[in-house]
């Protein structure tokens, strides 16, 4: 039996998703010793069963799913009309891997998905700079088991898709074709964003922006990645690769604004903490990247037009032309003046072939 986490996890599992579990052992005709054996492993009490209100870790959900899927040899537990053979979804991760970018891989992941399981279908499209994954359901799943299962593809595919990209991928919200259970304050842990119940299908949806990114994965990455893949499901991805991206865009759209960390992280829909420590795992800070925007949209201000220094400093969210010079200084170890006196004829050339900001 694997040791739990030296570090307390939070128990945020509903023991729902356990009981679910639970009934792929009787759908499978197995006994219940076996049933038995797995809450064992995942050092679940059989009597927790009996409370709804009761709640499972990461580590706990992790230890039964892999037990159950490994004794049953079925890595969909029951919901679809076929098994799911061990190996099932590394098989759809490797047909996707060659992917260029996520879009490409995400769209390969569910048209596969359909070859396997074809009680449900799963689409990928966006709309307004919105991706979604939408989940269609052809066969009627079973009874106490189709929230499971549309909880976990959702996960699973959320999961696959942070992990091709080596990046956290917020979600902006998820809806269920359900009425809101009773563990429904669990889904705030689940899926970050909202969710809506009562919705004609089940769905996740994000920044499309990341369908754009390239796959950062190869085959050996997947090897190590299916020695231990579950946590992909059960665990939130935290660096953001597309953060930087989304915070520098926002510096350039309004150059003039002070775009303090709590404005922004009320633009991104997190907490000003959360868009530091984010930052931090991606090797920035918000101050270097307002430097940075600043220091090009004033050099290239400096270098393609003839405004005075002073309206280049606004221009560049200065409040004071002191200030301005003062931080160029800092960057170029020149001034203002300096660097564009400087600066070659051909540069200057080339730099004016753009009309100016």
């Amino acid at each position: 039996m694997q040791t739990p986490p030296a570090q307390p996890l939070v128990a945020a599992t509903p023991i729902a998703f356990v009981q679910a579990i639970l009934r792929a052992y009787e759908r499978h005709g197995q006994p219940r010793e076996a049933a038995l054996l797995a809450l064992e492993r995942a050092r679940i009490a059989p009597e927790q069963l009996a409370d709804p209100g009761a709640r499972i870790t990461a580590w706990q959900m992790q230890q039964l799913s892999d037990h159950a899927m490994r004794a049953l040899d079925d890595e969909a537990l029951g919901w679809f009309s076929r098994r799911l053979p061990w190996g099932s979804y590394g098989m759809l991760a490797r047909a996707s891997l060659s992917a260029p970018t996520l879009r490409v891989a995400l769209a390969r992941w569910c048209r596969h998905h359909g070859l396997i399981a074809p009680d449900i279908v799963l689409t990928l499209h966006g709309e307004g700079g919105v991706a979604h994954i939408e989940i269609t359901e052809l066969d009627s799943l079973p009874p106490g088991m189709r929230e499971f299962c549309l909880v976990s593809v959702l996960r699973n595919i959320h999961g696959l898709a942070c992990w091709y990209i080596d990046s956290r991928i917020p979600l902006l919200g998820a809806r269920f074709p359900f009425a809101a259970p009773a563990h429904a304050p669990a889904y705030a842990v689940l899926f970050h964003g909202g969710t809506a119940f009562q919705a004609a299908h089940a769905a996740i949806s994000f920044d499309a922006q990341y369908l754009q990114l390239p796959l950062r994965r190869d085959e050996r990455a997947l090897r190590q990645m299916l020695q231990n893949a579950l946590p992909l499901t059960v665990l939130q991805y935290r660096r953001d690769r597309l953060l930087v991206q989304r915070v520098r865009q926002l510096l350039q759209d309004e150059p003039g604004a002070m775009h303090s960390a709590e404005a922004l992280g009320a633009r991104l829909h997190m907490s000003p903490r959360t868009l530091h420590r984010q930052l931090k795992d991606e090797g920035a800070t918000l101050q270097a990247l307002k430097d940075e925007v600043r220091r090009h949209r004033a050099t290239e201000l400096l270098l393609r037009s003839r405004r005075p220094v002073k309206q280049v400093a606004e221009a560049a969210g200065f409040q004071s032309e002191k200030s301005f010079i003062r931080a160029f200084k800092g960057w170029t170890g020149q001034s203002p003046a300096e660097f564009r006196k400087q600066a070659p004829s051909a540069t200057r050339m080339a730099h004016a072939a753009t009309p100016a900001g």
